[in-house]
């Protein structure tokens, strides 16, 4: 068997020892190291590679952003930020017939700018929105999926985890992927808006009507999520002026976030050490995925299948756009049975380089930005995609009186809104950098 074979047989075999309920990050890191063995013929050089490459992997200061993102979530749920953009959006568009699923959805908007993780971001406006959209008559199924596929946008609009992820594993800039991002932010949340008040039309039981709140109470309203607006001016802003870089961006956000929270009386002692933990662990999950990942990715090195797989889709003269396509699909069926950081960190080292050896007529930097929101967006539509999109499992579990399968029905709607939105973006790739190119 050659090593390129070898290189094939891992993905059936990770993916079997998945299912299998090995964790994930195990999973690629078992196979990457006997895949090794299988090459070299020894353990011991295996060993000793495996030994620099846990070095090498968190030396990275760039990964340093992901626990501060977290825990900058952490401190805006605890500081009650959540509550305060679903209010404000819920008084200017609560009256009007599906107004209080647009509210969430521009709720869901407003906290991932600071949050960063979109299971974070779906679970806490569940909290907040479910109630709300139940006590004023909507649906199961359109509560529920608005919310998870709002839930989305925690890792679409900037900060957001995943495209750290991707920044280091392509070695792009991580301002640049933040800034590419924003478009396709603002069009998935107006997207989703529009999906929404087509939804109560089609069915007008599947929604009621809120009070007209008086502009008084709007305004003060808005005024209230003053701290949300400063802690993403002060993180998005000193990262784009110059003053700071990513890591220390994400630092003052979570600090600041921090202070919030800690001002408004929210943040106690046991609140504190609660979000703390919360952090240590999620940072620990995707710590390990990564070192996962990567002894895997020196499995495929080895065995040649990248380069292989680069060359082989140049000698064959497919039309880009149609490898793309393809390529695309393929991420959106592998998100019905994968988790988003999961399928990024094993696919990314066998499809970046070969998709980069393709003309779309960018340069090298523009192709790697661009197609890393959208395959950002359709790891996005993974998580709302059932049968294992997670956020419908997170939003399911909350509304106990919603049958699962109303809740698939309810977010399919979205899933079509970003399967719209997917194929714009690949028709106009300007709407993707353009922001990029007039920061340069």
């Amino acid at each position: 068997m050659s090593n390129v074979e070898l290189g094939l047989y891992a993905f059936p075999i990770v993916l079997a020892l998945i299912f299998l309920r090995v964790p994930i990050g195990l999973a690629m890191m078992g196979v990457g190291i006997f895949g090794s063995y299988l090459i070299m013929g020894s353990f011991t050089p295996v060993l000793a590679q495996f030994k620099n490459l846990t070095y090498g992997t968190f030396a990275n200061e760039s990964l340093s952003v992901v626990p501060l993102f977290l825990l900058m979530g952490q401190f805006a749920t605890i500081g009650g930020m959540s509550s305060a953009l679903f209010e404000a959006a819920s008084g200017w568009l609560g009256h009007r017939r599906g107004g209080v699923a647009m509210a969430a959805v521009g709720a869901c908007a407003g906290f991932g700018a600071i949050c960063g993780s979109s299971l974070a971001t779906a679970a806490t406006m569940g909290h907040v929105a479910l109630p709300e959209m139940r006590k004023h008559g909507y649906s199961g199924a359109l509560a529920t999926g608005v919310i998870a596929a709002g839930g989305t946008l925690g890792i679409l609009i900037p900060p957001s985890v995943i495209l750290v992820i991707f920044a280091v594993l392509t070695e792009q800039n991580i301002a640049k992927l933040f800034m590419a991002a924003f478009v396709p932010g603002i069009l998935a949340a107006i997207g989703y808006m529009i999906v929404a008040a087509i939804y109560v039309r089609v069915d007008p039981h599947s929604s009621g009507l809120r009070e007209r709140v008086p502009y008084r109470e709007r305004f003060r309203q808005l005024l209230r999520v003053w701290p949300v607006l400063l802690i993403f001016l002060l993180v998005i802003g000193g990262i784009y002026s110059g003053i700071f870089t990513p890591t220390e961006a994400a630092a003052i956000g979570a600090a600041g976030t921090g202070l919030i929270a800690l001002t408004s009386g929210s943040l106690t002692r046991e609140k504190l050490v609660e979000a703390l933990l919360a952090t240590a662990s999620s940072t620990a999950m995707i710590f390990l995925i990564v070192l996962g990942a990567a002894a895997l990715n020196g499995f495929l090195a080895l065995s040649q299948l990248p380069q292989f797989a680069s060359a082989w889709v140049a000698e064959q003269g497919f039309n880009p756009w149609l490898v793309l396509v393809v390529v695309l699909i393929f991420y959106l069926i592998m998100g019905c049975v994968m988790d988003s950081l999961s399928m990024i960190l094993l696919t990314v080292p066998i499809i970046f380089p070969m998709m980069t050896g393709l003309d779309f007529g960018l340069t090298p930097d523009e192709f790697a930005i661009w197609f890393g929101i959208l395959v950002l967006i359709v790891v996005e539509v993974g998580l709302i995609t059932p049968p294992v999109g997670m956020n419908l499992f997170i939003i399911s579990a909350m509304a106990r009186d919603t049958k699962l399968s109303d809740t698939f029905r309810g977010v399919l709607p979205f899933v079509a809104s970003d399967i719209v939105r997917t194929g714009i973006l690949i028709a106009f790739p300007s709407l993707t950098l353009g922001l990029v190119w007039l920061l340069q």
